[in-house]
């Protein structure tokens, strides 16, 4: 979806899809903004805020943005009371209605220039089941790493092909996706 005309996307938002080798300091880095979202949103927060996606899998090649996740009673009260706050720590909150993803209330580090993403927080309701599944294919993918190298291949495969699109980047793995989680999507 795109914004409104005159509206025009952060630069962060049309940012190109860019592996990077795996990082051994990804782990550290998922702490540190894992500390900023709680001490940002502490009181809202009904889980621990826990590191997922490609990142959290040593050894896996990766974009270099810290995928993390949490729970909140009440997302959208959450995200209202604290908008202003997270703003000001270089943290946007994506519309709904352009993430399009219901599960989750959608909330990007940019860095310091607003030129890069650096991390993102999924923000869901407790009884979201898909708090589970991410959890789980990153389990999966730490605990087989023949799997994780299949990923890999893939991941690099989408990126080639859809290097201006993440959608569609994300789309060319849903598949795979659900195989891991052996589910039908």
């Amino acid at each position: 979806m795109e914004p409104d005309e005159g509206t025009a996307w952060p630069a962060w938002a049309a940012e190109e899809v860019r592996l990077a080798a795996p990082d051994p300091a990804w782990a550290g880095h998922a702490e540190h903004f894992a500390a900023e979202v709680r001490q940002l949103l502490d009181d809202w927060l009904s889980s621990p805020v826990v590191h997922v996606g490609s990142t959290a899998v040593p050894d896996l090649v990766a974009k270099p943005v810290i995928d993390l996740q949490a729970t909140a009673v009440d997302p959208a009260a959450a995200i209202a009371a604290r908008h202003d706050t997270l703003a000001a720590a270089s943290w946007f909150f994506v519309a709904r209605e352009l993430d399009q993803r219901p599960w989750r209330w959608f909330v990007v580090r940019a860095d310091a220039s607003g030129q890069h993403r650096l991390a993102h927080l999924h923000l869901m309701r407790p009884d979201e089941p898909r708090w589970h599944q991410q959890i789980a294919f990153r389990d999966t993918l730490r605990a087989d790493p023949a799997l994780a190298q299949e990923y890999a291949g893939l991941k690099a495969e989408a990126a080639r092909d859809h290097p201006h699109d993440r959608e569609a980047y994300t789309d060319a793995k849903h598949a795979f996706v659900c195989r891991v989680l052996d589910q039908h999507c």
